[in-house]
């Protein structure tokens, strides 16, 4: 018989290995029975959400001028449909290239390891894309469930004003990426030796700066294109290609000052190349040198073509006239001495004489 209030020792054990585990059971079940340090892989958007805020805002421009459009009678709607299409396309590449991740490219499909102290492999795809402000680095499994888990993973790493790549690098060690992740983001950190990180973080700014300023040359053209000054809209025009294609060489200039560094994931090596934003900033630079020098031609040999392409008369007053090499400023032109009838030099004498006075109130 044992005393009422008894507890055996085997009980107080019982329940101290309950306290003991209590903490680490709903840890490992809220984590999904992985490291509790790392919560697993991160939900990711199918897009970055900067460009997707970009495109929403000129395609909602765009279909709101397609809403006004039959307002306008004539010929001028296919005018200013082509013209409020077009600029609308040249800002939106100006924009969008510049928070793109997709200025150089590359991906591999390999068999590699998986994580750090580990002797499994994984077959996987392998992306890396370099943008001017970073680097994106995706893993993803082939088939995506493998070693019981889900490998997909998208990561992102940035040296942007204000951003510290090396501490981000170190908290994704702390998170414990996947080996592959890790090995590509090491290539691009300040200490190594690839020297990749000044490389690219270099050509990064300048090409950033140019495509702003750039940009900014975009909205003066438009502002000009839409008042009788054409011809310096098309100057500006022509500045928004030529700080495009600068920054173009900006950046093959500073990604090839140095060797390109092995990147070997397993037994295959993954080479970069240039991405789609590279190529639509070069295509948009083009269209816009093209677009501003056929203005200034226009501007000398059709003005009045280029006028009504713009939805600008001209008046029909011909002492009144547009001067041409003031950029089409409403600018008086008067007539020159042969034009204009020959002054009559009249003596004061003879007009005297020529008409005499016959009035009494003459003489006074």
């Amino acid at each position: 018989m044992e005393p009422p209030g008894y507890q055996g020792p085997s009980t107080n054990h019982t329940q101290g290995n309950e306290a003991s585990a209590s903490p680490e059971q709903p840890k490992m079940a809220a984590f999904g029975h992985i490291f509790p340090f790392y919560a697993g892989p991160k939900p990711t958007f199918p897009t970055d959400t900067t460009l997707a805020v970009i495109v929403a805002i000129f395609l909602t421009s765009l279909v709101t001028f397609i809403i006004i459009l039959p307002g306008i009678r004539g010929k001028m709607r296919l005018f200013w449909m082509l013209r409020v299409v077009t600029s609308l396309f040249i800002g939106a590449v100006i924009l969008a290239v510049n928070f793109s991740s997709e200025w150089s490219v590359g991906q591999v499909s390999t068999n590699t390891s998986y994580k750090a102290f580990s002797s499994r492999w994984i077959s996987a795809n392998t992306g890396l894309q370099i943008g001017l402000g970073g680097v994106n680095i995706t893993l993803t499994g082939t088939p995506v469930q493998q070693l019981n888990e889900t490998i997909d993973y998208n990561e992102e790493f940035t040296w942007r004003l204000g951003e510290n790549y090396a501490e981000e690098y170190v908290n994704a060690l702390e998170k414990g990426l996947p080996d592959p992740l890790l090995y590509l983001a090491e290539k691009f950190t300040p200490h190594s030796p690839c020297g990749l990180h000044d490389q690219y973080r270099l050509a990064g700014h300048y090409t950033s700066a140019m495509l702003w300023v750039a940009f900014l040359c975009w909205l003066l053209a438009n502002v000009m294109l839409s008042m009788p000054v054409l011809v310096y809209g098309g100057h500006m025009l022509l500045a928004t290609g030529l700080f495009q294609l600068l920054g173009l060489l900006f950046f093959s200039t500073a990604t090839s000052l140095t060797p390109p560094c092995p990147l070997r994931l397993g037994a295959a090596t993954l080479h970069t190349h240039r991405g789609p934003a590279y190529w639509i900033t070069l295509t948009t630079g083009l269209l816009c040198v093209l677009l501003g020098l056929a203005m200034v031609v226009a501007h000398r040999m059709q003005p009045h073509r280029l006028k009504a392409f713009f939805s600008q008369s001209v008046g029909e007053d011909p002492v009144l006239e547009l001067n041409p090499e003031e950029g089409g400023l409403l600018s008086p032109r008067y007539r020159s001495i042969t034009e204009s009838p020959e002054p009559q030099d009249i003596p004061l004498s003879e007009a005297s004489s020529e008409a005499p006075c016959e009035e009494p109130d003459c003489a006074l």
